[in-house]
Order: C-alpha cells, then sequence, then structure tokens
C-alpha cells in the first residue's frame, strides 16, 4: 500500500506494538467530525493508487460540510454481518457464483470471504407457543423441525467458505449479539505479518446494523447483494455524506425511558429531514447516557432516516467493553488508538458538521409512536384521543364497517373484544431487548402488577424474546423472570420475532371475533417497525412502545384508555390500580442494574457462542467446495442470475414498449414489495409449494425461504396491505394486465410480459422502498422483468439495491409526480437517452390508447461511475464474477 502522507506508525498499547495510519499526518483532520475521520483513516490505510489515490485522500480530507455530496470515495469495512433471512440468500449467491465462475473458466475458491463474514441465526424463531413455561423449548423444536434444510446448508457454507462464522439459533438477536460479542471497537489484525490497528467497520444485511453506532463503531445497512460483493473485496462506493451533529443536553427525567427519548429523536431527526446523511451524537448528556440508551438510539437510525447514528468512544465504550467481558489488553487498546486519533470523546471540541441541531434530554415524555410508522410519536397522556382519531381515519379509508363488540370465550372466560382491542403484547426487538434499563422496568412494573393481583388480559397474546441469554441471566438474578411469567410473559425464543413479523397466529377465538365483528385491532411492541401488515395479518393498528408500557397494554387489553386517569383494573380489595402505582422508580431500576447485570452473566451467555444447542450438534450437513443443489427442494435453489452469461459486457440500451406494473402511492416500503411474513395457501407462492408437494401447514415464512428465488418472485409486491392504483379498490398484490385489462396477480401479469417480452416499469410516489435493506426488494422486481423504477423520491438502500440487481432508478422532477403528469398507468412507455452514456437524465414518453402522449423528463438516479459499471454489467454480482474470472 502507498504511504503518501507519511502516516503509517507505531503505537504502543497493552503491552504490544500495532502499526496505524496516524490522522494527524493530515493538517485540518482534527476538525472532521467522528465518522468522517474513520472514512479518512479508511482511505489512508487502503491508498493503492487505483482505488483509492492521494487526491481522493485531500479531497476527504477537505472535506466542505456545507457542500452537497459529490466525492466519491471507495470504502472498505472491516467485516460484514448477516442474520440468517439475508444471510442464507447471500450464501446461495456465494455458492451459485462458484458455479457460474467455473462454467467462465475461474477458480471456484476465488469466491470466498476476504475478511470476516459473521451470521446470526435469529430471524426464524416464530411465536407459535406462548403463555407456558416451555414455549421457548416448543418454539425452538418447531423451527429446527421447519428450517433444517436452510441450517443444513449455513452448516455446509461454515466449512466451504473461509472467513466465515455461524452463530446458532436461540442464542440471541444479531445486532445486540454484535453488541455485546462480536465487535472489535478497534480491531487488531495481522496484514502481510504486521499486526494493524484500525477502527472496526462493518456493513450489514440487515438495516439496524447501525445500533453498534452506539459503541464507536461504523456501521450501517446494505443490501445482500452489497454485502456479498464486500465479502468479495469489492469497495463499496459511496459519496462522503453530510454529518449532522445532534447535541443533547441534560438528564431523563423521573418516568421516561430510553425507548421515549429514541421515539421523540426518531420524529425530531424525520423532521429536520437526514436521509442519505451521517447522524453524529455529542454534548453533555453522553456523560450519563448509558450503552444501553446508546445502542437504542443507534438501532433506530433506519426510522430516522439516516445512514447512522454514531457516538463517538469514551468512558462509557470503556466500561461496557469490561462489562461485556472483553479483554484488558483490547481495551488499552481502545483507548490508546482513540486517543492517538482524535476519535475519543471531547466535549471542547465541536467538530466541523454540516447541520446541527439540539434536544434538552429532560424535555423528555412517556410516548409510543403508530399505528403505522414509528416517526409518528404521541404522548402518552394524548393517547386515547389520537388513538380514536386514527381508528376512524383507518375505517374510512379502508372502507371498514365494523359490527361493534364481539362476545366470545377464551380459556374457559366470558370476554368481549372491541376495536382497539390488544391482541399482541410483544417485549421483542434488538432495540429494546438490548437495554438493561427499559427490560428491568419491564420486570419490575410485572412484579409490581401480580403484588397488586393485576393479570393480563385473555385475548392478549403475550410473549418475551430477550435479546440475548445476558439478559435472561440479569432478569432471574433480579427475580423478574417469575412475575413477567405469571402475567404470561413467558420466554417464548432468543430471535427478532413479533417485530418482523414472526408473531405466529392469534389463539383461534380471538380470529374468529376479529373476523366476525370486522374488527381493528392492535399490537403493542417494544421494536422498531410498525408498518402496515407488517406484525401479524389480522392486526390493523401496531404501536411501538418501551417493554414496562407493553405490560401495562398487556394488563389493560384495549389501546382505547387513557394510562394516566384510568384504572388497568382492580386489586384483590376491589381497588382501582394506576399505572402510577406499578411504575417503578428511577432509583429502583438503577439498583436492580447494578446489582444484576454483571460481566459474569455475559461471560456466561458468550462462552461458547459458536458452538449451539443439541439440535445444532445433532444437525448433518453437507460438505465440498460446491454446493450439490437438490432440484426438488422448496428452500435453496439455485438462483438464474447468471444462466448465459458470458464475458462479454452488452451496451447499455434504451426501453421501448414497457408496461407499468404497478402504479404506487407515497411510503411504500420494502415490505410492501419483499415478500414477508406467512404464505397464504391461495397466493402465486402457496399454489407452487402445494404444487411441489407442501402442505400449508408447512409453509414456513417467506423469510425462512429467502433461498428460493421461485417462492420469493411470486411473493414479490404480494403484501395483504399493498395498494396498486393501477387496479383501485384492491389491496395485495393485484394489477391490471395491459392493453387487455384483465385484473390478476402481480406474478401473473409479470410472466405474461415476460413471455411477450415486454419490459416492465413501477411507478411510484416518495420514500420508495423505506424501512429494512430486503435485497429481495430488488431481486423479486428483476426476476418479474422490471427494468426500471420511476419515483418522486427513494431510500438510501433500496435505490442503491436496485442499481445492484440492474434495475433502472429514475426520479420525477421536483414538482412533478404521477398525478401532476396526469398519468394513469395504462400508457406504453419508452425511456430514451440511456445509449447515449451515462445521462444526468432520460426522456419517458408515456403514449395512451388513443395516442395522447405525455413527454417528461426524469433524473437518472445511478450515483456514482462505480453503479453506472454495475448497472452495465446487469448488476453488482455480475461486475465481480467477470472480474474475478479475468484475474
Amino acid at each position: 500500500m502507498s504511504n503518501s502522507f507519511n502516516a503509517r506508525d507505531n503505537l504502543e498499547a497493552g503491552g504490544r506494538t500495532y502499526e496505524f495510519y496516524r490522522l494527524d499526518a493530515i493538517e485540518g483532520s482534527e476538525r472532521l467530525p467522528f465518522a468522517t475521520k474513520i472514512l479518512l483513516e479508511n482511505l489512508l490505510r487502503n491508498e493503492d493508487g487505483v482505488t483509492v489515490s492521494k487526491s481522493d485522500i485531500e479531497a476527504l480530507a477537505n472535506w466542505d460540510s456545507q457542500a452537497d455530496p459529490s466525492q466519491e470515495i471507495q470504502y472498505r469495512p472491516a467485516r460484514v454481518l448477516m442474520q440468517d433471512f439475508t444471510g442464507v440468500p447471500a450464501v446461495v449467491d456465494l455458492a451459485a457464483m462458484r458455479d457460474a465462475i467455473a462454467e467462465l473458466g475461474g477458480d471456484p475458491e476465488k469466491i470466498n470471504p476476504l475478511q470476516p463474514a459473521e451470521l446470526v441465526i435469529d430471524h426464524s424463531v416464530q411465536v407459535d407457543k406462548f403463555g407456558v413455561a416451555n414455549a421457548a423449548e416448543l418454539n425452538a423444536q418447531i423451527e429446527f423441525e421447519r428450517n433444517r434444510e436452510r441450517y443444513q446448508f449455513l452448516k455446509w457454507g461454515q466449512q466451504a467458505f473461509n472467513n466465515f462464522k455461524v452463530v446458532p439459533p436461540d442464542t440471541g438477536i444479531v445486532h445486540q449479539v454484535n453488541v455485546e460479542f462480536l465487535s472489535r471497537v478497534v480491531f487488531a489484525q495481522e496484514n502481510n505479518g504486521v499486526l494493524q490497528a484500525y477502527p472496526d467497520t462493518v456493513v450489514g444485511t440487515d438495516s439496524h446494523t447501525t445500533m453498534v453506532n452506539g459503541l464507536g463503531v461504523l456501521g450501517w445497512g446494505v443490501g445482500g447483494i452489497e454485502a456479498e460483493a464486500a465479502m468479495l473485496g469489492q469497495p463499496i462506493s459511496m459519496l462522503v455524506p453530510k454529518v449532522v451533529g445532534m447535541k443533547l443536553t441534560g438528564q431523563l427525567p423521573e418516568g421516561a425511558t430510553a425507548t421515549d427519548l429514541v421515539l421523540t429523536i426518531v420524529q425530531k431527526l424525520r423532521e429536520h429531514g437526514v436521509v442519505g446523511k451521517f447522524v453524529e451524537f455529542y454534548g453533555d448528556a453522553l456523560s450519563h447516557l448509558p450503552m444501553g440508551d446508546r445502542a437504542t438510539i443507534a438501532n433506530m437510525g433506519p426510522e430516522y432516516g439516516a445512514t447512522c447514528g454514531l457516538f463517538p468512544i469514551d468512558e462509557e465504550t470503556l466500561n461496557y467493553m469490561r462489562l461485556t467481558g472483553r479483554p484488558e489488553e483490547h481495551i488499552a487498546l481502545t483507548e490508546a488508538y482513540a486517543k492517538a486519533q482524535g476519535m475519543w470523546r471531547n466535549d471542547s471540541q465541536v467538530a466541523d458538521y454540516s447541520e446541527t441541531l439540539e434536544l434538552d434530554i429532560s424535555t423528555i415524555v412517556p410516548s409510543i409512536s403508530g399505528p403505522k410508522r414509528p416517526q409518528d410519536r404521541i404522548e402518552l397522556k394524548k393517547s386515547q384521543p389520537v388513538f380514536q382519531r386514527d381508528l376512524e381515519a383507518l375505517k374510512s379509508q379502508a372502507g371498514i364497517q365494523g359490527k361493534g363488540p364481539v362476545k366470545t370465550k377464551i380459556d374457559g372466560q366470558d370476554v368481549e373484544l372491541d376495536d382497539g382491542s390488544v391482541v399482541i403484547a410483544a417485549i421483542t426487538s434488538c432495540t429494546n431487548t438490548s437495554n438493561p434499563s427499559v427490560m428491568i422496568a419491564a420486570g419490575l412494573v410485572a412484579r409490581k402488577a401480580v403484588e397488586k393481583g393485576l393479570s393480563t388480559k385473555p385475548w392478549v397474546k403475550t410473549s418475551l424474546a430477550p435479546g440475548s441469554l445476558a439478559a435472561t441471566d440479569y432478569l432471574r438474578n433480579a427475580g423478574l423472570l417469575e412475575p413477567l411469567e405469571q402475567l404470561r410473559f413467558d420466554i417464548v425464543g432468543y430471535g427478532c420475532t413479533t417485530c418482523i413479523g414472526n408473531s405466529g397466529p392469534l389463539p383461534e377465538a380471538v380470529s374468529k371475533a376479529i373476523a366476525e365483528g370486522d374488527l381493528s385491532v392492535t399490537a403493542v411492541l417494544s421494536g422498531n417497525r410498525n408498518f402496515e401488515g407488517r406484525v401479524h395479518a389480522e392486526v390493523r393498528m401496531n404501536y411501538l412502545a418501551s417493554p414496562p408500557l407493553v405490560v401495562a397494554y398487556a394488563l389493560a387489553g384495549t389501546m382505547n384508555i387513557d394510562l394516566y386517569n384510568e384504572p388497568l383494573g382492580t386489586d384483590s380489595a376491589g381497588n382501582p390500580v394506576y399505572l402510577k402505582d406499578i411504575w417503578p422508580s428511577q432509583q429502583e431500576v438503577n439498583e436492580a442494574m447494578a446489582a444484576n447485570v454483571t460481566a459474569k452473566g455475559f461471560h456466561k451467555a458468550y462462552e461458547h457462542v459458536f458452538d449451539g444447542d443439541a439440535n445444532w450438534k445433532n444437525l448433518s450437513g453437507a460438505e465440498g467446495q460446491r454446493f450439490g443443489w437438490n432440484e426438488d427442494s422448496t428452500y435453496i435453489r439455485n438462483p438464474p442470475y447468471f444462466a448465459g452469461m458470458g464475458m462479454d459486457v452488452a451496451d447499455i440500451k434504451d426501453i421501448h414498449g414497457a408496461r407499468i406494473l404497478a402504479l404506487l402511492g407515497d411510503s411504500v416500503t420494502t415490505d410492501h414489495i419483499s415478500p414477508a411474513g406467512a404464505i397464504k395457501a391461495d397466493s402465486p407462492a402457496g399454489k407452487y409449494l402445494q404444487d411441489h408437494g407442501v402442505d400449508p401447514r408447512d409453509f414456513n415464512s417467506y423469510g425462512s425461504r429467502r433461498g428460493n428465488h421461485e417462492v420469493m418472485m411470486r411473493g414479490t409486491f404480494a403484501n395483504i396491505r399493498l395498494r396498486n392504483l393501477l387496479a383501485p379498490g384492491t389491496e395485495g398484490g393485484v394489477t391490471l394486465h395491459l392493453p387487455d385489462g384483465e385484473q390478476m396477480s402481480i406474478y401473473d401479469a409479470a410472466m405474461k410480459y415476460k413471455e411477450s417480452g415486454t419490459p416492465a416499469i413501477v411507478i411510484a410516489g416518495k420514500e420508495y422502498g423505506s424501512g429494512s435493506s430486503r435485497d429481495w426488494a430488488a431481486k423479486g422486481p428483476n426476476l418479474l422483468g422490471v427494468k426500471a423504477v420511476i419515483a418522486e423520491s427513494y431510500e438510501r438502500i433500496h435505490r442503491t439495491n436496485l442499481v445492484c440487481m440492474g434495475i433502472l432508478p429514475l426520479q420525477f422532477r421536483d414538482g412533478e409526480t404521477p398525478t401532476t403528469l396526469g398519468l394513469t398507468g395504462k400508457e406504453l412507455y419508452s425511456i430514451t437517452g440511456l445509449a447515449d452514456g451515462n445521462p444526468k437524465e432520460v426522456l419517458v414518453t408515456a403514449t395512451a390508447e388513443g395516442g395522447h402522449q405525455t413527454i417528461f423528463n426524469a433524473r437518472v438516479r445511478i450515483d456514482t461511475p462505480n453503479e453506472w459499471e454495475y448497472y452495465r454489467h446487469g448488476g453488482i454480482l455480475q461486475y465481480v464474477l467477470r472480474d474475478l474470472a479475468k484475474s
């Protein structure tokens, strides 16, 4: 590597000597934000004169905080993190690439991770069993029965690929395992015989990879295809972003939780506008903001729209590393490196931020968010009238009549369900289960409730899914597991359950009551996502809340309640019990944490983390360097991305004679696009599985079948809440096939277009592709024949994923929308100007049936030269494959 700035030096720490690249070798670097310093070090260390030049480093060192992003850099993260839903298709693609490179005459073993790639199996467990002491064991057994083939495939990958490790199921949630165990904070790695120190940086195949930013580790979510390329040694091409500094002052008031703080931050940053930007937190509040709270805030970076939400390294970082069992010599290295590089928190020196805003956290009040977006925060004291307003709006918009309360019998009790009844109350998701303060608070609320003689309502499906075994340990030590269990919050498993739609079936009586009354029931969860149709198909309104509030709503049994002034129930003497009567003080929470959250618990949780339980150990897996595909498999199939691929690259061509597959509105998320949740028996995917001998009871979820492109392409755009304006009055994956106007599934229409050689296009409104970094939200449309998307705006990750799958992302000019242009979606479309090189704009011509033409310009959202190369090759995997086959 080059060393144009003479930055290479040695550092002594913990009794060892490390080579590192000094940032102070570059004049002015001290003014840069913490995140930008990490990028600068990355360029210094990887300067090779080809992908990183001296001029690239100079340009970043002279970063203009106020200028719009224009400087492209080639960034190399230190490692890649995956969960199993997104990780399985990534490993499937790597296995397919080994076959494809052999077809091109190359060496299959070149397809191999070149830096650490770690996968945590956490997305497959579902809440089938709940409210019983052995729920976790029962759900784990079902999980292995459903996913045996997928898990065998991952075991093959673990032995076939170098630098690839798998954390087995029933261990914890990927992001919590990342923060508590996998993260290095500062890497110590031998390169060419030299021990180097450099910042831990990570990209992950899940958007909430940002959680690790709380630990001072720069990380964010990317699509699985980008992650695969990074594993294969390809740098990530990116424009150096603006950095928004958010100053936090004050202290959390009594009664408020970290969840309330993060929901407020999400709302404020969404209002400010941080999409595509880095956010960095600073200010005196950090002096008493524990790591759990920092991780909670960082976790929800995707919800406030930022690429990341970074906290600097300081004493709290070291304290947390010590608590979670990191070696003392590594803690010493972290401190020495951060201080030597100007990456240690320094309140007296504020970085040169692009923009700043401030929040006094002493103003935080108890809050929830909903009913369908994380940024829609509601003050708890105002929640009842807001719920009533939103309920009426929902019913009016969707044409829901509702038939009033429904009486039924559950567990021998006569009960009544109505609009607003809480049918799911889940302490789940990495966001809050990583934070001991809110988990302990939930346990204390449960203990006080039990002491008062309260119980959860019988129609509420309750669940507790700790983010790691360490969380179970401290809850048990504090004597708080038992009262949670008494309220039916038994542990259901260790994984990302309800938050990703793995909430499992509702009790039959509850489902029947919902259907009978056409009820708009609710879910309350301590998660980060509450999009339409995500949590459960029968639940129309979803609310994010802190774990102690989840317990409170389970006791109340309804969202239609004023928790400040109405009782949750009555005690054994018949006296009303209010929320204030069971809410713990901050002192109680702090004392329980100090006594029970210990390094011993974390050490015990991670001592044998890669070994797995008996289920995993007894699992047989294939061996060898190339995978033996089974054509009868309904889980793992060889994808067709490389079929017929040669070494030559065709010229980019204009698009002619295209039809609109879907005409969509604003805020269409990757949950709407990518298959997720349950597979319906009468859906294209359900029919495919039944045709292949799979009984509906064995369908499993879309997420578990992401390794089978046949299932996934049939489930693309099939979300039950998708509203395709081309087929007004419908919900779900329905469209019109044109020009005949026949109504059918989007999959069936796409196949008819492919058969006739007709390109497909999707038109959408604002924030297209917001939400989780689901690569199938781009892979699925690619397989359906979608050649372009025209949207008013994009979420960062999804736009990149479209390019990486060879789909052209176009954007309407400011002020123009499908409505202002009078587009119906029934026109015949042509997109011209692509063949002219790398255009900034193209001409779109929409020809109506009578011959009338609407002609408009659209911005081309291929933002970097590298992205043009990916698009020219038909996708990033094809680009990488050809490059490796040549070498």
